[in-house]
């Protein structure tokens, strides 16, 4: 929760308005209870942009043709959404933050209810939170010499109501899946080796049972509670012009809960000799993205990370192309689809590095020249998508933006 109190104040229009609005929005930026907002940070190169921005603003001629006076941002706004609203580039979110750097000091800490003032001087353009000495001077005559702010108390629940740069639903589900490995690392995960009554195919509900692989044991983790996320056998991603194996994608079909690890027991024969029997562990199936079958494998579920993605252009050129899409339902993806990309964190990309899709021109024959040579049309810009989860040498990425259907083999290149 947070509290904020102003006391009576008599001061002159200019000072006592200018800082008990300054102080207000600061407080509503600033003090954040809840773990998402305490979690989130700036990185040194947005904190750097913003910082040279904010030293004079941006040009008029990169504000967005309708770009508004004054805005109110509310609930269900998005980050990419209000860029879209004052900036030609949506990507450039770090430059619009910097704009209101005095006022904001971390772009994750903006609320629905906050009033964003755009101001427009000498060529150049600056974005506050609250309006500048000139407005507050005509506001002042109108009102006259001196202002009386009256005491009060305000309660509001910041848990959850941070401004996120998407809408979470579009991509909360792929955070979970899918996932990247190399050629060995699912095949010495745990391992679904049989289920209740002799059942082919397992879903939520049911009972089954694993064993850990290379002579480890699936066993609890000291009696705190185990989640595992199940995995199908993983398929290579493969670059489409070098045909290199980038990795390979386990695709993701539900969720277990151990519960029961696994054990030995000792059986005595026919001759009276003991022997030692393996006792799988138990698992409970409580997810199912589909049916999971024997040989599924169990990897733990990591701990629940709280991301938001700053959306923002690479900081060097970049080169990559689409490597497929997720799912494999369709050949086109389109606006909200997931695709996985050939740039990864040692291409220094990271999450939040908008990409802009590149349609290859036509080959054709250019009949107005006798000879009839064979043309290539240039590439033309078809969308934008943004990265959101990264391994090494693949990412996955969201299509905010596209014009026709993006295919596997598309060119990716930074937006500017």
């Amino acid at each position: 929760m947070q509290q904020d109190t102003t006391q009576n104040v008599m001061a002159t229009p200019k000072l006592a308005l200018t800082t008990l609005i300054t102080a207000a929005a600061f407080a509503s930026v600033m003090l954040a209870s809840s773990a998402l907002a305490q979690n989130l940070t700036v990185t040194p190169g947005q904190k750097a942009t913003a910082e040279q921005v904010a030293q004079a603003g941006v040009p008029l001629s990169e504000l967005a043709a309708n770009a508004p006076d004054e805005y109110t941002i509310k609930r269900g706004d998005t980050l990419w959404a209000i860029s879209k609203i004052f900036l030609k580039s949506p990507w450039r979110w770090p430059e619009l933050w910097g704009m209101n750097l005095q006022d904001i000091k971390n772009p994750h800490r903006i609320y629905p209810g906050q009033k964003l003032y755009l101001e427009k001087k000498d060529g150049r353009a600056t974005l506050r939170t609250s309006r500048s000495a000139a407005a507050d001077d005509g506001v002042n005559q109108a009102g006259g010499d001196t202002v009386r702010v009256s005491p009060r108390t305000r309660f509001e629940s910041l848990v959850d109501s941070a401004v996120p740069t998407l809408k979470p639903h579009l991509i909360e589900p792929f955070l979970a899946e899918p996932m990247v490995v190399d050629k060995d690392q699912l095949s010495t995960a745990p391992r679904i080796v049989a289920a209740q009554e002799g059942r082919v195919l397992l879903t939520r509900g049911d009972r089954a049972y694993a064993r850990g692989q290379g002579g480890k044991p699936l066993v609890d983790a000291g009696g705190k509670q185990q989640v595992f996320r199940v995995f199908r056998d993983a398929t290579p991603l493969v670059d489409p012009i070098s045909r290199e194996i980038l990795g390979y994608e386990a695709a993701y079909v539900g969720k277990a809960l151990l519960a029961q690890s696994e054990t030995t027991s000792g059986i005595t024969d026919k001759d009276g000799k003991t022997n030692s029997q393996i006792v799988p562990a138990t698992i409970d199936i409580v997810a199912a993205k589909e049916e999971m079958q024997v040989g599924d494998r169990l990897v733990p579920e990591p701990e629940r990370q709280l991301l938001s993605y700053i959306p923002r252009a690479p900081s060097t050129a970049v080169e990559g192309r689409i490597v497929s899409i997720y799912g494999n339902a369709v050949i086109n993806a389109g606006q909200n689809q997931v695709v996985a990309i050939n740039l990864g964190s040692q291409h220094g990309i990271a999450s939040g590095h908008v990409l802009a899709v590149l349609k290859a021109g036509s080959r054709l024959i250019d009949k107005t020249d006798s000879a009839r040579p064979e043309i290539k049309l240039p590439d033309e810009r078809n969308g934008l998508l943004m990265v959101f989860r990264t391994f090494e040498k693949v990412s996955y990425a969201l299509i905010l933006d596209i014009r026709d259907g993006v295919r596997i083999g598309d060119r990716l290149v930074a937006p500017r």
